[in-house]
């Protein structure tokens, strides 16, 4: 798995929570330890937390010591023993481990810490190498601290072996299997043991840096240690409720085409909303079936809005399949069927289980008997119909998300992450949402609001995860940095975009339907050939925008009406063979991405002649119209290009 895949990886499986009530669950735990973290220069060591409160002085761990990982130079890897239930003194003893990064400038004193989680509820310890990467100058004067929360990886996970979400006996079977135990593998008490790690190594206070359910950590973590914060940096944001319980809303969200469609000039032109389009699709669906097209594969589009190559195309598809060219929408779902698949089976999943099912609020009450939840999820789902426009059989379930998967765990203990009615500290605090994010951007911003000094912001055409991952915008990834380097100064709200399209309004059928280009050097017949021939070169390269492209499309691919398509990602080229993106113009040649895009291209049809043309622009720039030059037939032209 390559890095571009282990973040898409990472990302697709905390949208379990995160997405979570969606249905389109790309989860996955095939997240291992990533081979960079076994290059760092380590020590390990392990040390006892105090049977009470994890407090002492400062530069004091509980009990009087300071763990061994305080004097380290290098990343240290340790343990400490906690209790089971911190809520009770006596109760067994468990391990928990963690990874401790002192600054890398030992010169002077430390300028703060950073504790991070990654999200999931995954494994931490793996995603410490992206964390540090993401953090960069941060780590000069700050340590890292990431430590991991029990039950989901070393040093003893919760496992059940023949563990299928799917399958509700074996739910059962986990559950009994772990144990009255497993109610103690939640979010409360997991922050309560990054405070014992902290205090162990003498740490006076830290800055908590969460990323999707680790921003439940941090709400949970702020408000049950709030002397301990110096602030909070919050990316893509898992709400919680008045309850204290996480409060994501079971809806499938078809807003999100609205979102991708209403900066665009072309897509604005189309009737009605994009959103009510697609309803009406699916209502067309249902009474005339495309056999190509599957409701369940339709339902999970919005799930991949945050691709720039399903955002700019699935408005028009949409439309053009209305108006009875279907061809557009089953190329895009053949992208969302060859997306990696949905594993709900793995023996991992019991600890994802027992933090999800306990930190979560769903429709049916948390001390009712599992067939009675069952009834309750069951009327949710007829009185409100959550995921419209589509019904729970054509999602193919029940289940549909992990609110199915929570009817047969048992959560007998209260247990909300955040104290009903606590208190949130008055510390500095920077949220970044994205809008292609599961939690609405206004979702987030009133989690935000409940920190009295904190600064919300909305992150244009962004997703989920903004600050690691192969593909990070840098002007997120310079927020967050600057916000954790120190809390206290930051300033201001970040602005930062990250559109690099604008959604087609149309996908034409004929050189006549594909709006001519305006410029010099070419008369109106040429003018007209030359968009064509544009838009077939801008389709060709859509699946490799650089921003987020599906690793999973293949090296070669036919045509919109026609042709193949060969990409070479290393050489950075599209070859096109036969290509008809308009079913009247046939396109073969060279697409060559970089700074500029280039293209020599030799089109037929559209006037009955052949043409050869050189073309060069700047691709992938949210634009409605683009800049294009070169030749045509060997003479010079500038021109600009309207969307269609």
């Amino acid at each position: 798995m390559n890095g571009n895949q282990r973040s898409i990886t990472r990302r697709a499986a905390t949208a379990l929570v995160a997405a979570g009530t969606c249905g389109t669950l790309l989860l996955s735990l095939l997240t291992a330890p990533n081979a960079a973290a076994r290059g760092h220069d380590t020590s390990s060591a392990t040390a006892r937390a105090g049977a009470g409160k994890a407090g002492g002085e400062a530069g004091r761990g509980a009990g009087g010591f300071r763990h061994p990982c305080a004097s380290a130079k290098t990343r240290c890897d340790g343990e400490i023993r906690v209790p089971l239930d911190w809520g009770d003194p006596d109760s067994e003893r468990i391990a928990v481990a963690f990874a401790w990064l002192p600054r890398k400038d030992a010169s002077r004193p430390a300028s703060g810490t950073v504790l991070a989680n990654p999200g999931g509820p995954l494994s931490a310890l793996p995603a410490v190498p992206s964390l540090a990467e993401g953090l960069g100058p941060v780590l000069d004067r700050h340590n890292l601290l990431v430590v991991e929360p029990r039950g989901l990886g070393k040093p003893a996970p919760l496992l059940c072996p023949g563990l299928d979400l799917t399958v509700r006996e074996t739910v059962k079977a986990c559950a009994a299997h772990l144990g009255p135990r497993s109610r103690f593998f939640t979010a409360d008490q997991a922050v309560t043991d990054m405070n014992a790690v902290r205090d162990a190594l003498g740490v006076p206070k830290v800055t908590f840096y969460g990323i999707s359910y680790g921003t439940l950590f941090a709400q949970a973590y702020a408000t049950r240690h709030p002397g301990t914060l110096s602030g909070v940096l919050l990316d893509s944001v898992v709400p919680t409720g008045e309850d204290g319980y996480v409060a994501e809303r079971i809806r499938k969200r078809t807003d999100l085409l609205d979102v991708a469609c209403d900066p665009s000039r072309a897509c604005r032109r189309l009737p009605g909303d994009p959103s009510g389009a697609f309803s009406k699709l699916v209502r067309r669906l249902r009474a005339h079936p495309d056999p190509e097209i599957r409701l369940s594969s339709l339902a999970r589009l919005p799930d991949f809005l945050f691709l720039p190559v399903a955002g700019r195309e699935a408005g028009a598809a949409v439309a053009a399949h209305l108006d009875g060219d279907p061809l557009p929408l089953r190329r895009l779902m053949r992208m969302v069927d060859g997306a990696p698949g949905q594993p709900l089976r793995a023996p991992e999943l019991a600890g994802l289980l027992s933090y999800v099912c306990a930190d979560s609020a769903f429709p049916f009450e948390r001390a009712a008997p599992a067939d009675e939840r069952r009834r309750q999820m069951d009327r949710h789902y007829d009185e409100e119909r959550p995921f419209r426009p589509f019904t729970v059989a054509e999602l193919g379930g029940p289940p549909a998300g992990t609110q199915d998967f929570c009817v047969d765990w048992p959560t007998p203990r209260t247990s909300p992450p955040v104290p009903p009615g606590a208190g949130y500290p008055r510390v500095p605090v920077l949220t970044l949402g994205g809008d292609f994010d599961s939690t609405t951007p206004a979702e987030a911003a009133a989690v935000t609001r409940r920190f009295p000094d904190s600064t919300f912001a909305r992150v244009r055409f962004a997703g989920h995860n903004l600050t690691t991952g192969a593909q990070v915008n840098e002007c997120v990834r310079g927020a967050a940095r600057a916000f954790l380097a120190g809390p206290a100064d930051f300033d201001g709200t970040p602005r930062c975009d990250d559109a690099n399209y604008r959604a087609l309004g149309s996908f034409p059928r004929t050189v006549a339907q594909v709006p001519p280009a305006r410029g010099t050097g070419l008369d109106a017949k040429e003018r007209r050939i030359l968009a064509a021939a544009f838009a077939t070169a801008a389709d060709a390269t859509a699946g490799r925008n650089p921003l987020r492209s599906p690793f999973w499309l293949p090296a070669t691919r036919e045509g919109l009406r026609g042709g193949r398509l060969t990409f070479d990602d290393k050489a950075g080229t599209v070859r096109l063979r036969d290509v008809r993106f308009v079913g009247d113009l046939t396109v073969n040649g060279e697409v060559r991405l970089g700074g500029d895009a280039t293209a020599r291209l030799t089109v037929t049809g559209g006037d009955g002649g052949s043409h050869a043309l050189e073309l060069s622009w700047k691709a992938f720039l949210a634009e409605d119209d683009t800049a294009v030059s070169g030749t045509f037939a060997g003479r010079g032209f500038t021109a600009t290009i309207p969307s269609h």
